[in-house]
């Protein structure tokens, strides 16, 4: 199988989007959004369905974060710190809170995905100020089909106004993409402080 050729990813784009969106949710080097955004370019040549793209992606958006955000109301994230690597996880979300803010509200919720790292920093904080579950719920919901539309619509768009291999486009939409955010996160960040509600691990 040539992963190089749009033939060769075929099908198998829909077992990436699940495990690499779900992993995003605790750990965002995790290039979720580079993955959807090549279901989108794969979308326009005709290769995949773009609906089920932006299904399983919306879908494992929101299971992600019900998972972060029910580790962190039950305060359950010292659970992190038996493994090193859980230690890791765990400081690198006490950063990205650091990064984003401790806002727990609503509309924070549903567009701090849109910043890097702020999916993490907005279902952690919102479980720690013991936001209501079915208010999460839905605002990580109607979040994460925003998030799902807006990646795969960018790796669509892309694909389908350059007529570049889908590798191509779905680089052009990561840029775009990446840009947008940054973009976004610099003037949201501005306004947020610098410490984060999460203890880190080792702390008293």
């Amino acid at each position: 199988m040539d992963m190089t050729t749009a033939e060769g990813w075929g099908t198998a784009i829909y077992l990436w989007i699940i495990p690499v969106v779900l992993g995003d949710a605790i750990f965002p080097p995790v290039p979720s959004e580079m993955v959807v955004i090549t279901g989108g370019a794969l979308a326009a040549g005709g290769h995949v369905n773009p609906w089920l793209i932006g299904l399983l992606a919306a879908s494992a958006s929101w299971v992600g974060d019900m998972l972060v955000f029910q580790l962190f109301k039950r305060r359950l994230s010292h659970v992190l710190d038996r493994w090193a690597w859980g230690r890791k996880v765990h400081r690198g979300i006490h950063q990205a809170i650091a990064k984003a803010g401790r806002s727990s509200t609503y509309g924070t919720i549903i567009g701090a995905r849109f910043i890097p790292g702020g999916r993490l920093a907005t279902s952690a904080a919102a479980g720690i100020a013991d936001v209501s579950t079915r208010g999460f719920s839905l605002c990580a919901g109607l979040g994460g089909i925003l998030w799902a539309v807006w990646q795969t619509g960018l790796g669509y768009f892309a694909g389908s106004t350059t007529n570049l291999p889908f590798w191509a486009s779905s680089l052009i939409g990561v840029g775009v993409g990446l840009l947008i955010g940054v973009g976004v996160g610099v003037i949201v960040t501005r306004r947020r402080g610098n410490r984060s509600p999460v203890d880190e691990p080792g702390a008293d």
